[in-house]
């Protein structure tokens, strides 16, 4: 078996935004040392070469800030008419399944993925989407991901292709860019120039009527076939979370 890792490297990067800021405070062996003796051991019983064990502390990390699944709970408090499910109510049955990648890396920036993207896609290579499989849509714009213009660049899911998949009996689905809709910046933009309030986030408010959960910013994607693996994207289980930072993994027999 062959596993392929789909997951961003958690990590401090000065070049990430504040509000996908990270840092890690790792502690040498050496600190082990004295707690140890503080708890009670004398150095004469320590273990011979025993230099103390190392230790790391998350001091700040979004459950957004790295490759993720959002719960339904991320969207609206409430989904299908009932309270939405928190990351720790997510099914694992949903996080473990067959994949298959849409491979959308000619869609232009800005330019939302639509039904007809993913059926011409699907034709094309003659493939078909299953209840319960996991779909990741490929954008190509990974090649951001850890530079200053990756929440503003890309292309994203529209309203109607998440509603589409989800009708196809799909539960789980991501994608390769930082959002699942159109980049952050240019949404606000355009809402404000079209003075609509239905356009902004519409496709992660498809999770307000219909019930699915999706991954962000994952990685290496064109290291996939476009069918033929499984895919496993458990993600910590965090109470009452939105969201969770999660290591996405292919397999392939």
């Amino acid at each position: 078996m062959k596993i392929i890792d789909l997951s961003k490297p958690i990590q401090y990067n000065q070049d990430d935004p504040w509000f996908m800021k990270v840092k890690i405070k790792h502690k040498p062996h050496r600190k082990a040392r004295w707690l140890l003796r503080l708890l009670g051991l004398p150095f004469r019983l320590f273990p011979h070469n025993f230099q103390g064990w190392a230790d790391d502390t998350i001091v700040k990390m979004g459950v957004h800030s790295t490759t993720h699944i959002d719960a339904p709970w991320h969207y609206s408090p409430t989904c299908e008419g009932k309270p939405s499910k928190t990351i720790d109510q997510v099914p694992l049955e949903w996080c473990f399944g067959e994949g298959i990648v849409v491979d959308m890396n000619h869609k232009p920036d800005f330019e939302a993925i639509t039904i007809n993207d993913i059926k011409q896609f699907l034709n094309k290579e003659q493939l078909e989407i299953s209840p319960d499989m996991i779909v990741l849509i490929k954008t190509g714009r990974d090649k951001f991901n850890g530079t200053k213009d990756f929440y503003k660049v890309g292309t994203g899911m529209s309203k109607e292709a998440t509603e589409w998949l989800i009708d196809q009996g799909v539960k789980v689905m991501g994608i390769d860019s930082w959002g699942w809709d159109l980049p952050l910046p240019y949404m606000i933009k355009k809402a404000k120039e079209r003075n609509d309030a239905e356009y902004f986030w519409e496709a992660h408010l498809v999770g307000r009527d219909k019930e699915y959960c999706h991954m962000e910013q994952l990685v290496n994607l064109e290291a996939l076939p476009y069918s033929g693996f499984k895919v496993a994207v458990f993600p910590i289980k965090i109470v009452g979370a939105s969201a969770a930072p999660a290591r996405v993994v292919a397999m392939i027999e």
